[in-house]
């Protein structure tokens, strides 16, 4: 780990006014500290103790619990202090001051967390499940988080990259002594066996992006001219009336967000300014954050009047549309065009028609929206995974199907496999530059 790490310490609740306010401490040998911040009385270690909290001037600041975790038993696997008080700002900002006089220095954003993983209370993948877990928008999120943290996630990546150990050293042990003549392809069955790995990370990847959907979600935009009904189709999809509903077109200024949860996927609803020629200096800030909005889309939600379909100013607006983003033309007021609700889609467009007025045919926008996100059922054993899982794995079973293409060369198989493993060993920790450990931990929030 380099140097002895010094003492840190953080408000661990979140900002604002609370029953409860925490201030946690974490270092080597914090004996001695404990015992001044419990007024000379050492605390029995795992046991919530009253104590009266003093500054340095020794005039009483709060009461509250003291509870001290000798090291290796605690979070970070150091020695670490929480003192419970009042949860206040100035409370806990005062708490804070008296750890800091004492010692301790202000913790770096994730810098427990960090800890924890050098010490080897968590890996990797575990430990980003921590800043999941905090940041889940929807409960499928937060269970998913939890199974990564508990170490499903790392336990499942285990279990392939221990096969891929296995496979290697015997394709090693085959290059070491060539003089045995044994046909080592047929005779360790090295083809079924890279077949399975290939079959158990393909598995493993399926669920991870299903998890990534679950994390990220999908940034949806509305766009259409104005007074297409932008707004009663936000507001149909969130089940409430988020945005301002009007007959006079320009109705909508600005970009509104709402996010909602579709199977449990968070999906991040977006309605903007009715795109058009105007005078109108706001109205035209509007629309140039609709345009930035565009950019930014994962799914395009293109509506049109169904009484008129695509218009000349419509066709104008698909025009400028970026390629390569998902888009959904919707016909939007079937119910004033006397048409009934439809999904017609082929190989370049899919139109559906609806009314978002009455909700008639938002079923299928709700039912293509999850096609397109690539979404299916998977029961609840989802791994809650960051791009750079994903990443590795697609990275690992590239290099084991390449590996099965080299049944020719055994020096190449062997390179093959160790590059897979190596990209396994990039999730759990096991292979991580130190550069990329403070990019992921520098995203915690402080305290964690």
């Amino acid at each position: 780990m380099g140097r002895k790490p010094d003492i840190i310490t953080a408000i661990a609740t979140a900002p604002g006014r609370g029953g409860v306010g925490i201030v946690r401490i974490s270092g080597p040998d914090l004996g001695a500290l404990a015992t001044t911040l419990g007024n000379g009385q050492a605390p029995p270690p795992r046991h919530a103790s009253f104590c009266a909290f003093h500054d340095g001037d020794g005039r009483l600041i709060d009461e509250g619990l003291l509870l001290y975790f000798p090291a290796p038993h605690s979070f970070t696997g150091e020695d670490v202090i929480e003192l419970h008080g009042h949860g206040g700002p100035v409370v806990m900002q005062l708490l804070l001051d008296r750890a800091q006089l004492l010692g301790a220095r202000l913790a770096e954003p994730g810098e427990f967390t960090r800890r924890a993983f050098l010490n080897n209370k968590l890996d990797l993948a575990q430990a980003e499940a921590v800043a999941d877990l905090i940041e889940a928008s929807t409960i499928a999120a937060a269970r998913s988080a939890v199974r990564s943290l508990s170490g499903a996630f790392s336990e499942a990546i285990t279990k392939v990259r221990d096969q891929l150990i296995d496979l290697r050293m015997l394709v090693e042990a085959t290059l070491d002594f060539p003089e045995e003549e044994i046909d080592f392809l047929a005779a360790a069955r090295a083809m079924e066996r890279m077949a399975a790995i290939a079959g158990a990370l393909t598995d493993v990847l399926d669920r991870a992006e299903q998890g990534a959907l679950l994390r990220q979600g999908l940034h949806v935009v509305l766009v259409g001219q104005p007074n297409v009904g932008k707004s009663s189709l936000l507001n149909q999809l969130a089940g409430h009336e988020r945005a301002i509903v009007t007959d006079i077109a320009g109705t909508t200024r600005d970009a509104l967000k709402e996010t909602i949860q579709l199977a449990g996927i968070p999906l991040h609803i977006i309605d903007t300014a009715g795109l058009r020629d105007t005078g109108d200096t706001v109205e035209r800030i509007g629309i140039e954050r609709t345009w930035k909005e565009i950019a930014d889309a994962d799914v395009i939600i293109r509506l049109v009047d169904a009484r008129t379909g695509s218009t000349t100013e419509d066709l104008a607006i698909d025009a400028r549309l970026p390629a390569g983003v998902a888009r959904i033309t919707v016909e939007n007021k079937c119910d004033l065009a006397g048409l009934a609700t439809q999904l017609s889609e082929n190989e370049t467009s899919t139109r559906i028609r609806l009314s978002a007025k009455t909700g008639d045919g938002i079923a299928l926008l709700r039912n293509h929206l999850l096609k397109l996100a690539g979404w299916h059922p998977h029961g609840e054993d989802v791994f809650l995974a960051r791009k750079r899982h994903l990443t590795a794995l697609q990275r690992a079973l590239s290099h084991v199907r390449d590996a099965m293409a080299r049944s020719d060369a055994l020096e190449l198989m062997a390179e093959e496999l160790r590059q897979a493993h190596d990209a396994l060993g990039e999730i759990t920790g096991e292979f991580t530059a130190d550069d990329l450990l403070g990019e992921i931990f520098s995203r915690f929030c402080i305290g964690k």
